[in-house]
């Protein structure tokens, strides 16, 4: 097979596999769930501190949007209000975390002549350069042109999190900190991904 045909099939699969992933749709958090055949990491979970006071949390994988992040928080802590009887909440603390990361692909097209078929053999001389006098390149050093070509890709991912006080009765006016459950369900319902049924 020629170094085109398998650089042309790693681009298609590459592509195949970006089509496939997926946001973290609302679904409990584990380590990875099934995802209609795929992997979707993250997702919902709480620990109750007091009868009537929650720590939620949403994670999200590096497909999923800050702002998807923390509406899937604040739709769990409405549904988790309503669940144990309540009817609207106060959020006691509320932060979101961002993870990222960065790493280096090799360009797939870069493939030159004296690669794999010469024992990855690879040129080095000596240049000079105004003001600099004599140098050497060598391009497993990657100074200072002809270095293999990198893509430099940085993956955020976000996790909210947030402390709730559950209360019945009518929800105070003019609280910011405090959310009716039962219209925050409403109006975000429509926005809400679950995961693919499984086949």
């Amino acid at each position: 097979m020629s170094r085109k045909s398998i650089a042309a099939a790693a681009l298609v699969l590459a592509a195949g596999l970006a089509a496939c992933a997926t946001p973290t749709p609302y679904q409990p958090n584990a380590r990875v769930q099934s995802l209609g055949g795929m992997a979707a990491s993250g997702g919902y979970s709480e620990v109750r501190l007091e009868p009537d006071r929650w720590r939620v949390n949403f994670a999200g994988n590096s497909m999923t949007s800050r702002e998807t992040v923390e509406g899937y928080l604040l739709f769990h802590a409405a549904e988790l209000t309503l669940q144990n009887g309540y009817d609207w909440f106060s959020i006691a603390d509320r932060h979101t975390d961002t993870k990222a990361r960065s790493y280096a692909v090799p360009d797939p097209l870069y493939n030159p002549w004296y690669g794999p078929g010469f024992g990855y053999w690879r040129p080095s001389w000596r240049y000079h350069g105004a003001g600099y006098g004599w140098r050497t390149w060598d391009p497993f050093f990657g100074d200072p042109f002809f270095a293999d070509r990198m893509d430099i890709r940085t993956i955020e991912s976000f996790e909210a999190s947030a402390e709730i006080v559950t209360h019945k009765g009518a929800k105070p006016a003019g609280d910011a900190n405090a959310f009716d459950a039962h219209a925050v369900v409403e109006n975000l319902k429509s926005r809400i991904q679950y995961p693919a049924p499984a086949k």
